[in-house]
């Protein structure tokens, strides 16, 4: 049974809004409230770290400068998925809104169709300065979270750190090579994939020499990584190769594997003459046993037991130390085969962004106050400490520290953690939920994270110089009968993809391999996948030409 008749059904227990825009007095939105109130929340939160929501600092600030107070439902983020479907589908269980929904576009458009949750563009407008005023300066993240028909059903999340070619979500699957394997063996940073072979070559005939000098347990290993899984693929190898697409979008799940060329035609990567010769040459690296051989099937804790056993030559990841450690490796920089060129990773001009991060529901009888709270999440000092976590906790660790910025104002610092866990300690402290970072606040409220700065430098020494082409596939918001027809069309193309490449650089290939690869893929409908993806990109630039 839908969501409508669940609603209309409900006994006269939930009142529902319809979604039509209820306007309020603004004088009754001015923080603190004259008057104590309360609103319902439904968030998540990771395990073993505090339950009940109202016990971390920030929300008590939060409270204590609102005069809202929040009657959470919280739900362990490992059984999220599950339960938050339930409740979205009895309107006796939904509260006001759902704080970490993190919905992906079919569950929005879904969820809209039942009228479990209202649109909030009009919300926006009149009583969130805060967000509306990134989405004034940004206009692209206002387009990203509008549907086909106008309505922005969820409020973002947005994370800049860096942005266009030194945004750091521009490059995922980061190559390193190991510094200190070079230097003993009196060898430079290869800049061609010819020099490039020729490390690993030696890296594999000094293999006694480096274990005995290192005093590595356990075979030398060239080259590691994890083929078709994302940020620990070796894909970025084979940007040089042809016109240098490469094939950067590529997700061990959702991979698309599309690029859009200078010309604003949204292609196929995996079906062009580069790919072909890049894999052609991984083939041949995997040959000369210079390539791991579990690095088709093996698991993440593998791939990082054995490299921080000190044995990889070259690995992939988003960071080097998730490997190995910082001290001995360097980036590999973009090898060079008929063309140096990386292609940014699509989506990432616009840095972090989750469209369906919160949402207001249908039984919220004061949208306008719900929003206008919600807001107070996309302020400037507010929006760091929901990400990352706060300062002036009870316990011996901070992520912050309050200071000052060079014009004497408030300012987040981050503070130096010892020897604990940033991730553990952004998870006892962090609230996550609706925010906007953008990349104009570091140095002014907050300042940037190390571990992202490093991988800021990486990119802007090691990669944004080679990145030659203009454009990204944006992040758009289809229908939902264009997401379902993407969602079929997809599944039998990133399956065929997959398998292909990975047998290939096992096995090799032929010109008539290639040839029937190509036709299964237009069978399973590649024209009308790429035509679909057209289609949308050119409506986004002009919704992007007429906000500008």
């Amino acid at each position: 049974m839908c969501m409508a008749v669940s609603l209309a059904g409900c006994g006269g227990k939930v009142k529902i809004n319809d979604g039509t825009f209820r306007p309020v007095d603004e004088a009754e939105l001015e923080f603190p409230l004259k008057e104590k109130t309360t609103l319902t929340g439904m968030i998540s939160y990771p395990a073993n770290t505090e339950s009940e929501p109202n016990n971390r600092t920030i929300f008590k600030r939060l409270q204590e400068q609102t005069n809202v107070e929040i009657d959470w439902t919280a739900i362990q983020s490992d059984q999220w998925p599950d339960k938050i479907s339930l409740n979205m589908s009895d309107p006796n269980k939904l509260t006001d809104f759902i704080f970490s929904a993190d919905f992906t576009d079919s569950n929005l458009l879904k969820y809209a169709d039942y009228g479990a949750i209202i649109p909030v563009e009009e919300y926006i407008d009149a009583y969130m300065p805060n967000l509306k005023a990134a989405f004034d300066k940004y206009p692209e993240y206002r387009t990203m979270c509008t549907d086909v028909n106008g309505h922005i059903w969820a409020l973002p999340w947005i994370e800049q750190l860096g942005s266009g070619k030194t945004a750091i979500q521009s490059v995922g699957n980061m190559s390193f090579i190991n510094k200190k394997w070079l230097d003993f063996l009196d060898l430079e940073i290869p800049e061609t994939v010819d020099e490039f072979e020729d490390v690993l070559i030696a890296f594999r005939d000094n293999a006694s020499k480096l274990q005995k000098k290192f005093g590595i347990e356990g075979s030398i290993i060239p080259m590691s990584c994890m083929v078709n899984s994302g940020n620990e693929d070796m894909g970025i190898l084979i940007n040089g190769f042809g016109e240098g697409y490469g094939d950067v979008d590529k997700d061990k799940n959702n991979g698309r594997h599309i690029v859009v060329t200078d010309d604003q035609e949204v292609i196929c990567c995996a079906t062009q003459e580069g790919y072909k010769e890049g894999i052609e040459w991984l083939h041949k690296l995997y040959e000369e046993d210079l390539i791991d051989p579990e690095a088709f099937t093996q698991e993440w804790s593998t791939y990082v037991s054995k490299g921080k056993s000190g044995r990889y030559g070259v690995c992939f990841s988003w960071d080097v130390g998730n490997i190995d450690n910082l001290k001995d490796w360097v980036p590999l920089p973009v090898l060079t085969a008929d063309t140096r060129n990386l292609t940014p990773e699509n989506g990432s001009f616009t840095s972090g962004f989750n469209r369906g991060r919160c949402v207001v529901t249908s039984v919220a009888e004061n949208p306008a106050l719900v929003c206008a709270w919600l807001d107070q999440m996309y302020a400037p000092l507010q929006s760091p400490q929901n990400n990352w976590g706060t300062y002036g906790e009870d316990d011996d660790f901070d992520i912050f520290e309050m200071g000052k910025n060079a014009d004497g104002e408030d300012m987040l610092k981050h503070a130096p953690l010892g020897d604990a866990s940033p991730v553990e300690v952004r998870e006892a402290e962090a609230v996550g939920g609706p925010l906007a970072i953008l990349d104009e606040y570091y140095d002014v409220y907050v300042t940037c994270p190390d571990d992202a700065q490093y991988r800021l430098d990486w990119i802007k020494e090691y990669y944004t110089p080679d990145m030659n082409k203009e454009y990204v596939y944006p992040n758009i918001f289809m229908s939902r009968e264009d997401t379902e027809r993407f969602s079929n069309l997809q599944a039998d193309i990133h399956k065929e993809i997959k398998a292909k490449k990975a047998d290939w650089i096992m096995n090799g290939f032929t010109d008539k391999d290639w040839e029937k690869y190509l036709d299964k893929l237009e069978a399973y409908g590649l024209s009308e996948y790429l035509e679909l993806f057209q289609g949308y990109l050119d409506s986004y630039n002009a919704s992007i030409a007429e906000n500008k």
